[in-house]
């Protein structure tokens, strides 16, 4: 037990002895006097607190009509989906896996797989992943496992998520793994472990997906999997699962997924969950393949840092079972229609459009993009996402009204 035990004095001088510190005190010497000199209010008792901190939050302005996308999007979220997981059956603090006491929870997630497998057109797919950027990155290590690490490079499409962009060099550069970014995909990919595209892509437009020859991986957004074709090309499938019924939340957290084809099923990060039958015959749920470091030898582990977000693919399957095979398909057709009738509507007022083909997302050409954001701002709209001085991102969901789109109009 002695690891449980708070530091004793001699503990305390040797850890500051070894950073060159004098005392506890010492450490908080670099913060600026004027944010440690707090004046403290007097105290409060718990129904005055919460008075002053309403009176607080009525000073946000939240009442925004939003166009942002950008791979966070406002979707239409059952209310029985909060109150389904945050029962105190699924909302735990760690989330049981025994199958022997979590049957439930396992069963949430081996639907969850097949919910996610269908949609992607893949033969598998796995208990989910922390979010869409490490998806991405995991799948490119996936790739290098599949080539057998003897090919060190891969193909990046430019067109993919910043953000995602960022999370693939952390986690390749730690594998020396080469990255090279492409615009289109080169004609010679033989000597890379994978070729890596978004689709749509980070800008809206939709292009065919063309095998190339070495493992495919496809950022895919699952809303527009309703609509368009799903990536059958690929070999493996990844991305988020925020529009599933996950709140935008100032940006997470969220959730990624990961489907693939059969025979890439034993390289699969993280847990996937298993149908089988017990010792009575009954139907039971278990965890097949757990290639986490925490069960198995560090070294024989495909991922060392990913797990599943279990509580957040309850949610995503929740929204799915609510709204049906139907109800997704017609929220996708609301969202198309949405950005396609705004498009048309900014055409109109001589703000062109750059996207040829694209789904809920596009990109328009402004004079000063801070100029238009800030004249839809002031008229309580969040106007889309600034890429440069004269180009945004505009996104509309199924949450934007006619009436949303005419006073976007209205305000530019």
């Amino acid at each position: 037990m002695k690891n449980f035990i708070a530091h004793t004095d001699e503990v305390r001088k040797q850890m500051l002895n070894s950073i060159n510190a004098a005392s506890v005190e010492d450490l908080f010497k670099q913060v600026p006097a004027k944010f440690s000199n707090f004046k403290m209010d007097n105290p409060l008792s718990e129904m005055e607190a919460q008075k002053r901190v309403k009176a607080l939050a009525k000073k946000n302005k939240t009442e925004y009509i939003s166009f942002l996308g950008g791979g966070v999007y406002n979707k239409f979220i059952p209310a029985a989906v909060n109150y389904v997981a945050q029962r105190f059956e699924f909302l735990t603090a760690y989330t049981p896996y025994q199958p022997e006491i979590s049957q439930g929870t396992l069963q949430i997630i081996y639907e969850y797989q097949t919910m996610i497998s269908r949609i992607t057109g893949m033969d598998i797919a796995n208990a989910s992943m922390y979010d869409g950027g490490s998806a991405c990155a995991e799948a490119v290590l996936m790739a290098h496992r599949i080539a057998r690490s003897k090919k060190n490079k891969a193909l990046i499409s430019n067109k993919i998520n910043p953000e995602y962009k960022e999370v693939i060099k952390t986690y390749t550069w730690a594998q020396n793994i080469e990255l090279e970014w492409f615009d289109e995909i080169p004609q010679n990919v033989s000597d890379a472990c994978c070729v890596l595209v978004q689709y749509p892509d980070f800008y809206g437009e939709i292009t065919e997906l063309v095998k190339p020859e070495t493992t495919f991986i496809v950022c895919a957004n699952l809303s527009a999997l309703s609509v368009i074709k799903p990536p059958v090309e690929a070999d493996i499938v990844v991305g988020d699962i925020q529009p599933l019924g996950i709140p935008m939340s100032f940006g997470g957290p969220h959730a990624g997924y990961m489907a693939c084809k059969e025979a890439y099923m034993r390289q699969l990060p993280g847990r996937l969950v298993g149908r089988t039958l017990d010792a009575d015959g009954e139907q039971a749920f278990t965890l097949t393949i757990q290639t986490r470091e925490q069960h198995i030898k560090r070294e024989k582990a495909t991922s060392n840092i990913c797990s599943n977000q279990s509580l957040i693919a309850l949610s995503a399957t929740l929204y799915l079972s609510l709204v049906g095979e139907k109800g997704f398909k017609e929220a996708g057709i609301m969202s198309a229609n949405n950005a396609h009738a705004l498009s048309k509507m900014l055409e109109g007022r001589g703000i062109k459009t750059l996207n040829k083909v694209f789904f809920n997302e596009f990109v328009i050409e402004v004079g000063n993009s801070d100029d238009f954001l800030k004249k839809l701002k002031d008229a309580n709209i969040l106007g889309g996402i600034k890429l440069d001085e004269k180009h945004i991102l505009v996104c509309a969901t199924e949450m934007n009204s006619e009436e949303d789109i005419l006073a976007y109009i209205e305000a530019i």
